[in-house]
């Protein structure tokens, strides 16, 4: 059993909701990523989704957006997000971290790195490497599902889930057809734009779920559009996760060094609360 799936079974055992928080890797600042995670840890997060910085990131909002070139520009790429969760797997070894990004990072360290040896289909170099830092699931946006069935198996046989988006616009027939290579969680994105956008329609998500809930057996987290407490509460009441990003990446984006931290551990103490209310 994978971890991420360790830590829905222990939540629903009690009822509560999961908090998943996102952040961008090696942002506002190179070094403090690891800090940053235990803190959204200690705040009540349940699995960490920590984003791969790319230079075009198609699905992405303008805040993402911006933290992802300024972790670029200070050097942030997939060897150094994978040495962020070496960091921080030497403290908590039972929180599962997710990476989200696009296929050319991953696609770009298999072709630097060589493939790996082993029995699987792919015998990714990422695969290998990811799971030896310490991940738990990875989420790539532009990879449709049939075409990752290889790649979700060699995730798969290394421990770790392949997660999935499903939108308001997805068809039963792409419900299925995640449903068939999917594990951990997906991810309903409750908008129809991209992440950090405005209004969120709570009865369109209430709507929603049961109809991907048909075809999908695994828990639902939903994001895209949730900024605070109340938003989350009401998010929680109908998904089993709860996903906040692109708040905490205007919340800490300009700033100091040693305020990053408390700040998002603030905030995301508020989220918590208001899921177990």
């Amino acid at each position: 059993m994978s971890r991420i799936q360790t830590t829905f079974n222990q939540l629903q055992s009690q009822g509560r909701k999961a908090l998943i928080p996102y952040v961008t890797a090696g942002f506002p600042f190179a070094d403090i990523t690891p800090s940053l995670m235990h803190g959204m840890v200690e705040a009540g997060a349940d699995v960490i989704e920590l984003g791969v910085p790319f230079s075009d990131p198609m699905a992405d909002g303008p805040v993402i957006q911006k933290a992802g070139e300024k972790a670029l520009s200070m050097g942030i790429g997939m060897v150094q997000v994978l040495d962020h969760v070496r960091e921080f797997r030497k403290r908590n070894t039972t929180t599962p971290v997710v990476l989200m990004g696009y296929a050319n990072p991953v696609e770009r360290y298999d072709q630097k790195h060589g493939k790996a040896e082993t029995g699987t289909a792919t015998g990714s170099a990422f695969v290998r490497d990811a799971a030896e830092a310490g991940v738990d699931g990875v989420l790539i946006v532009d990879y449709p599902p049939e075409e990752c069935e290889a790649f979700a198996a060699d995730l798969r046989a290394h421990g770790m889930d392949l997660i999935f988006l499903l939108a308001p616009t997805s068809t039963d027939e792409r419900m299925a057809q995640v449903a068939r290579v999917a594990s951990g969680y997906v991810y309903y994105v409750s908008l129809k734009g991209v992440t950090g956008s405005g209004a969120l329609d709570t009865a369109a998500v209430e709507k929603m779920l049961p109809r991907i809930r048909q075809h999908v057996q695994i828990p639902v987290g939903v994001g895209f559009g949730i900024r605070d407490a109340a938003t989350a509460q009401a998010i929680g009441k109908v998904a089993d996760a709860v996903v906040i990003g692109s708040r905490i990446i205007q919340l800490i984006e300009d700033q100091e060094h040693a305020k990053v931290v408390p700040i998002t551990v603030d905030f995301l103490r508020g989220v918590r609360k208001a899921l177990d209310a």
